[in-house]
């Protein structure tokens, strides 16, 4: 009986074995190259954004100019302190 693998009379060798975990690892790889750049931010693992949240409100009233830059800052460092953030700098 002859198989693919048997190289005693000129057949491919038992290097034939490798071709599957050959194309293993291109799927394995193509799968892991979408994951991280073109599905990166889809699906259901990405968090909701919190539109209610104490910072967003503050970021809105920022950007629509009912306070100044000093004011944002000065409640950005307190709302920072209770929640427990560290890191972000401003005007004290």
């Amino acid at each position: 009986m002859t198989t693919l693998a048997h190289f005693g009379d000129g057949g491919p060798g038992p290097w034939i074995l490798l071709f599957p975990l050959v194309w293993a690892a291109v799927i394995v790889g193509g799968v892991t190259l979408l994951r991280r750049t073109v599905w990166r931010g889809r699906g259901p693992h990405r968090p909701a954004v919190d539109d209610d949240s104490p910072l967003t409100a503050l970021g809105h009233r920022f950007a629509s100019g009912e306070i100044d830059e000093d004011e944002y800052w000065r409640r950005l460092s307190v709302l920072d302190e209770r929640f427990g953030r560290t890191g972000k700098g401003g005007a004290a």
